[in-house]
């Protein structure tokens, strides 16, 4: 069973929006945006969409500096995705500097491999649920 299932939370919803934890990469505050219809690029989206994607997102990002401390970020996103358009909203923490590989695809392998205890987890739940109630109140 995928940690997805295990711990579906869904952050923040709009009805066009909504804002997930990343499970497979369990990162305390590492979210996906993405919209409800599916679509491939921003291209696709009408101006409401473009600004509620752009409203959404500053939300996450306030809610994750307010609530987690979060003081820098990566924001992501790439059209050749099978999944359709999301966005990946990636804090950076002071430990991704001593990666080996800096990079971002260094720092999702370092997660996957070596993140996945049952303290990460209920950290990264712990803080889904902080930015989750924070963001319904």
């Amino acid at each position: 069973m995928s940690f997805k299932k295990l711990f579906d939370i869904i952050i923040y919803e709009t009805d066009k929006f909504e804002v997930n934890q990343d499970w497979e990469v369990p990162i305390e505050g590492f979210f996906i945006l993405a919209p409800k219809r599916k679509v491939r690029s921003i291209t696709e989206f009408s101006d409401e969409e473009a600004h509620e994607l752009v409203d959404v997102l500053r939300k996450i990002r306030e809610a994750m500096r307010r609530v987690l401390g979060i003081d820098q970020v990566y924001i992501f996103q790439e059209e050749k995705t099978k999944f359709g358009f999301h966005v990946w909203v990636l804090p950076r923490y002071g430990w991704m500097s001593k990666i080996k590989d800096n990079s971002l695809r260094g720092i999702l392998k370092y997660a996957e491999d070596n993140l996945k205890s049952a303290d990460d987890l209920r950290r990264v739940k712990e803080a889904a649920h902080k930015v989750k109630k924070y963001l319904s109140g």
